[in-house]
């Protein structure tokens, strides 16, 4: 056989390989990525309006698929947030309502009868992986991600271990991986949002001929205020500085330019995911994800939110029920599925991520779960997108705090730890995003409404450390008038 010969009956043969492969997919499941930050604010990302943070990647993808702007984290912090995301119960029905650690390492654990999207993804067919920080449960308990679905974990089992980017080991599936070179402080031979991105890229390389899950919930930008020198050189010099001392982190001499770098450090691994996805020819077969956990910190020492418009304009940071500690990005990319360049008000939240994803799997939903599929959002069939009559957040954290959406109107209690009958606060978010004026005296019938939403749409926490106290007796039911007084 000449060579022209031979290199032609090579081109058919991996044209018909492609060809396979490409029928192949078309019968596959469709991938699935979600990629959660850690305490990205609402406005830090540019095609949320952020103008000194560069975010090419992420602002590709939404050019390439749909930007949501009225979608809400599962709660104010990380744990709780995350049990919502991954069972579909909302903050008033979740076993995790609040930030509960564990000594010596990890969180309170999920409970036994929650159901986890890995583990409906799994039952359907999916390979799983987690890579990043965890928070649903330390280490061998009944909410360690091994046991909760995922046949892969790499990182942070504890979020207090994942508030240094140099520790010295993280966990490899049920082992401890040393990371040589690492002493837990502020810099270090290994950045661990880079090795935990490169687990992340080989699960993707390991199972490209297979449907897979991957969960990547990234630590970054939270706390500390650690980088690789040559992300926080590209903002160097560019702002006038306060240095930051180290009074609960590691200390920082610029602490702009470090929180600017981490989250376009953020931006280019995500730009890695993104790649690896080109790389093995998925890119028209997964669906991507990415969201933020809850609003930017409240830390002003060392992360300046006003100087970088991190919320977005919206009042409150982490810890708030108010909408700048709740209202996060949502950007997905589905090739031929979701329209580029597109843009939703449709209002949703992290309890509604289990629905969707199982009807994109064709997995039956669980039955405890509160939220309603965004698929026909996504597929832009509005009219047949069904609606939430409400959205309810229980936080139990920072003094006690309840907040109701229901349409335009936003109520929100606080205080209920000292104060179970503290008044319920309205905002038509329609005319006021940034709720700077309290309009219940006006609108007693919502007031009276949204108090009744508050006791209905919520269980009684088993853990007696997440009640209200006497709210928790439902003496909230009575007299709402009076307490929408002032």
């Amino acid at each position: 056989m000449n060579p022209r010969t031979a290199v032609a009956h090579t081109l058919v043969a991996c044209g018909l390989f492609a060809g396979l492969v490409a029928q192949d997919l078309q019968k596959r499941l469709p991938n699935i990525v979600y990629v959660l930050a850690d305490d990205l604010g609402y406005g830090d990302l540019g095609c949320y309006g952020q103008q000194q943070i560069r975010t090419p990647h992420l602002d590709a993808m939404a050019r390439d698929g749909m930007r949501f702007v009225q979608h809400y984290s599962g709660a104010p912090v990380c744990a709780p947030s995350r049990c919502v995301l991954l069972t579909g119960k909302h903050s008033g029905h979740a076993t995790i309502r609040d930030n509960q650690e564990h000594q010596p390492e990890g969180q309170k654990p999920i409970a036994p009868d929650d159901v986890t999207l890995a583990e409906v993804l799994k039952a359907r067919g999916y390979v799983t992986g987690c890579f990043g920080k965890w928070g649903l449960g330390y280490p061998g308990s009944d909410g360690d991600p091994r046991r909760r679905g995922f046949d892969r974990f790499y990182g942070y089992n504890c979020q207090r271990h994942a508030h240094n980017y140099y520790p010295t080991y993280l966990w490899d599936d049920d082992e401890r991986r040393e990371l040589v070179g690492n002493s837990n402080g502020a810099t270090g031979a290994h950045y661990s949002a880079d090795v935990i991105t490169d687990a992340a890229v080989a699960f993707v390389e390991a199972n490209a001929a297979r449907p897979f899950f991957l969960y990547v919930p990234m630590t970054l930008p939270h706390l500390a205020l650690q980088v690789p020198e040559a992300s926080l050189a590209a903002y160097r010099g560019q702002w006038e500085e306060t240095p930051y001392t180290g009074t609960s982190y590691q200390p920082h001499p610029t602490p702009r330019a470090c929180y600017a770098a981490m989250v376009t450090h953020l931006d280019a691994l995500v730009g890695r995911l993104l790649g690896a996805l080109d790389q093995q020819g998925l890119r028209e077969h997964t669906i991507v994800f990415f969201s933020s956990d809850n609003g930017p910190t409240h830390l002003p020492a060392q992360v300046d939110v006003e100087f970088f418009g991190s919320a977005g304009g919206l009042r409150g940071l982490k810890g708030s029920v108010d909408e700048g500690g709740i209202r996060v990005p949502l950007l997905v990319r589905w090739p031929l599925q979701v329209a580029a360049g597109s843009r939703t008000d449709h209002v949703c939240a992290f309890q509604d991520v289990m629905p969707t994803l199982c009807e994109v799997a064709g997995a039956a939903t669980p039955l405890a779960t509160d939220g309603i599929s965004f698929v026909p959002t996504l597929r832009g069939a509005v009219a047949q997108q069904r609606q939430h009559e409400a959205l309810l957040w229980d936080f139990p954290g920072y003094g006690g705090q309840l907040a109701v959406r229901e349409g335009k109107w936003k109520g929100v209690r606080r205080k209920l730890r000292q104060h179970p009958g503290a008044p319920l606060e309205l905002y038509d978010l329609e005319a006021d995003r940034a709720e700077t004026t309290d309009v219940a005296a006006a609108n007693a019938e919502v007031v009276a409404r949204l108090l009744a939403r508050m006791v209905a749409m919520r269980t009684e926490p088993v853990d007696a450390a997440l009640r209200f106290g006497d709210y928790a007796t439902g003496a909230v039911k009575t007299d709402a008038a009076e307490r929408a007084g002032r």
